[in-house]
């Protein structure tokens, strides 16, 4: 669409910089609260917009992509995950769908290593013990926690982020394992030391930390579940950067107040923003909402992708984040 001014609808509010870009670059329609659109709203900004860049909370299913109007040619996702979107559905539509690879890959890796220190320190607990009335000083034996020195750190999922948690684990004195759809090429894996497990099963069973960092699609659905659970030793950390559902979590709620895990660190669920509420009761447990890569720079740099993606298209190109159905 060459020359042409492009109609877009943001759907959330994004950061200032971002927000003032689009409306030099397009006519823009943003959001003047931060607040979620109903299912209608999306519907309704489908039917008349050239362009809409969505975030990870807004759910594009096939029963949305028949209600969107002719114009509608480019969804460009404010995220890297694409699992909100039934992309297959759209490119049968003719809608091309974008996403913001690449730029998330140290804020989530430093978060993973937040949490990993988090539980295995014990931080929280030392936090509510310093803030509360009953501290009465230092003891020998008090609050001990556990070096992530030594440890095994078996990462699911080995792709961008996956090795920046692995080297940045290195730095703490872990050993690195991991569990991945293929094998790494020795050029990558050499340098990081890892370990390659085909099997899952036999790699959760020896770990003292699982990571998991893989995206959530069918075949990771409830990767961990109950059997793979029981597998793991009884002081072993879980930490999840990554999708909710890669985990079964009631089933991890139960081991873990069974005590059969030393704890865990979440900064995503299987239900969204709906966290399981025996959870929130588990003094090993460290809950984030979705704080992962919840940097100033980090959402400009996606808000700048979503921009090149859009921009790109408008003049008539294909987007350089174009997202293809068989390669996801």
């Amino acid at each position: 669409m060459p020359g042409k001014k492009l109609s877009v609808v943001v759907t959330r509010r994004l950061p200032e910089p971002v927000e003032t870009r689009m409306k030099e670059l397009f006519d823009v329609t943003l959001r003047e609260s931060d607040e979620a659109m109903t299912r209608e709203a999306l519907a309704a900004a489908m039917q008349g917009a050239d362009v809409l860049v969505p975030t990870i909370t807004d759910q594009i299913d096939a029963a949305l992509l028949a209600q969107a109007g002719e114009r509608l040619k480019l969804i460009a996702n404010y995220g890297a995950g694409v699992d909100n979107i039934d992309v297959a559905t759209a490119r049968q539509r003719g809608i091309l769908v974008s996403n913001t690879p690449g730029v998330l890959t140290d804020d989530t890796a430093d978060m993973t290593l937040a949490l990993m220190l988090s539980v295995v320190r014990r931080i929280p607990e030392g936090m509510r013990i310093a803030q509360g009335e009953s501290w009465e000083g230092w003891s020998p034996t008090a609050n001990l926690g556990a070096r992530l020195g030594g440890r095994r750190l078996g990462i699911l999922g080995m792709g961008r982020i996956g090795q920046a948690v692995a080297q940045r684990a290195r730095a703490f004195g872990m050993q690195i394992h991991y569990h991945n759809r293929k094998r790494l090429r020795p050029e990558v894996e050499n340098p990081l030391e890892a370990t390659y497990w085909e099997s899952l099963d036999q790699m959760v069973a020896r770990m003292d930390v699982v990571s998991v960092n893989c995206p959530h699609t069918p075949s990771t659905f409830h990767l961990l579940n109950a059997r793979r659970l029981k597998l793991m030793k009884p002081n072993a950390v879980i930490v999840n950067t990554s999708r909710g559902e890669v985990i079964d979590e009631n089933a991890l709620t139960r081991a873990l107040r069974a005590g059969e895990l030393g704890g865990a660190g979440l900064d995503v669920f299987e239900r969204g923003h709906a966290i399981n509420p025996r959870l929130k009761a588990l003094p090993n447990v460290i809950l984030l909402p979705h704080m992962g890569s919840a940097t100033i720079e980090g959402r400009i740099e996606m808000g700048e992708k979503v921009l090149i993606n859009v921009k790109t298209f408008a003049d008539g190109h294909r987007p350089p984040d174009l997202v293809v159905p068989g390669l996801m």
